[in-house]
């Protein structure tokens, strides 16, 4: 080197410029080395990996810069075959849900089909037992027509207690209680309604009188029995 190359900065300048290009040959030349070898899946993970995440912890990049490319190639190869096996097992369970899914939906529609013949059933059972039992109960009244017809001055007396007898048959069949509660008695709010507290032998807040029986049918009150309360006054005398 002569003197005015060791002086000249433009001379040194070149000087690196031309080891910088030489260096870059050389990099391309191994880079195109590396990518005719099997570790291209290799570097495709680590392009991937950088692009996917800045941030993406160093030891795994380093590891895989470091491992064996067929080694990275093998390991690449199975993950792919798993994601694949996983990938159809995902679509045969998305399928099994939809059938369970359709499934349900049937299964839906018959049970809102069941719930509608069952309530049209029960209304035209209802419908019918009702029917059944205005037909008793004309009969009733065909025979209270038939007292009510007897010549003036005739005795009916007979003839309405037996028709009297006949309703409470009809009542006894539909499951129809009276309710007509003693003098004494307690008073049930649920099944008495009290009119009024009148004088009387009786203790206090007991059944005085009734005034009007009343119903209950299988167990359900249809109609209280207007009582009247006892006060008491009379209990001592």
């Amino acid at each position: 080197m002569t003197e005015q190359d060791a002086t000249d900065p433009q001379a040194a300048s070149d000087g690196d410029g031309e080891a910088a290009a030489d260096d870059q040959q050389a990099t391309d030349a191994d880079l195109d080395d590396i990518a005719e070898e099997p570790a291209g899946d290799a570097d495709e993970l680590l392009d991937d990996i950088a692009a996917a995440d800045e941030d993406v912890d160093e030891s795994l990049v380093e590891r895989v810069a470091d491992s064996d490319p067929a080694e990275i190639a093998a390991e690449l190869a199975a993950l792919r075959e798993r994601v694949e096996t996983m990938e159809e097992s995902l679509a045969e369970r998305e399928d099994e849900v939809s059938d369970l899914e359709s499934r349900l939906k049937r299964k839906q529609a018959e049970f809102q089909n069941y719930k509608k013949r069952q309530k049209k059933r029960m209304e035209e059972e209802k419908q019918r037992a009702t029917e059944d039992l205005v037909a008793r109960l004309v009969d009733v009244r065909d025979n209270l027509q038939r007292a009510l017809d007897q010549e003036e001055g005739a005795d009916i007396r007979g003839g309405v207690e037996s028709t009297l007898r006949q309703f409470d048959d009809e009542l006894d069949r539909e499951n129809v209680e009276r309710i007509e509660p003693e003098p004494g008695d307690d008073v049930d709010p649920q099944r008495h309604e009290a009119l009024a507290t009148v004088p009387s032998e009786q203790p206090a807040d007991t059944v005085a009188q009734v005034h009007r029986p009343g119903y209950e049918m299988a167990g359900k009150v249809i109609r209280t029995a207007q009582v009247a309360v006892s006060d008491g006054s009379k209990a001592d005398e």
